[in-house]
């Protein structure tokens, strides 16, 4: 009786490979055919029309630059003597600008109010100067209004 029972304990087939392997060579050229196809531009490359020098020109945007005085504040307190210079431009809508000219006196008295409420501490850090630009750019759109002013453009910024 005891050999009888011994067929039953034989081993089980083994799964087949084939389909691992045939997934895996796809994989393979598909991904590769994927990267040649994207890297040699045949497929999601630019448009390839050739603009002469007048089609630029006037597809480009007329821009025009709006000085801000050079200002300088006093920081902290007065026995820390700290001081910043500050000068930037204003990147404006060319037909805006004689407007934004004119409102310049206000856009000082922002910038001005706004960085004299900064603490020492928060210009020392190597990303003040991008956090700040922004800060300053948001406030100067508020006082000149919706699509005045496209960016500011910081020229000097001294701490001494």
């Amino acid at each position: 009786m005891a050999e009888a029972e011994a067929p039953q304990d034989a081993a089980p087939k083994k799964k087949s490979k084939l389909p691992l392997i045939i997934g895996l060579v796809l994989f393979l050229a598909l991904g590769g055919g994927g990267f040649y196809a994207v890297y040699s531009g045949l497929i999601l490359a630019p448009t390839s029309g050739v603009k002469s020098a007048e089609g630029e020109k006037k597809d480009a945007p007329e821009i025009a630059f709006v000085p801000i005085e050079p200002v300088t504040i006093s920081l902290g307190k007065a026995d820390d003597n700290h001081h910043l210079r500050f000068t930037a431009q204003l990147e404006v809508n060319k037909e805006r600008a004689e407007e934004v000219t004119t409102l310049v006196p206000r856009i000082l008295d922002v910038l001005n109010g706004y960085l004299r409420a900064l603490e020492v501490s928060e210009l020392e850090d190597p990303d003040a100067l991008v956090r700040l630009r922004s800060q300053m750019l948001r406030r100067v759109q508020i006082v000149t209004g919706e699509g005045c002013v496209r960016d500011l453009l910081v020229t000097e910024f001294v701490l001494e």
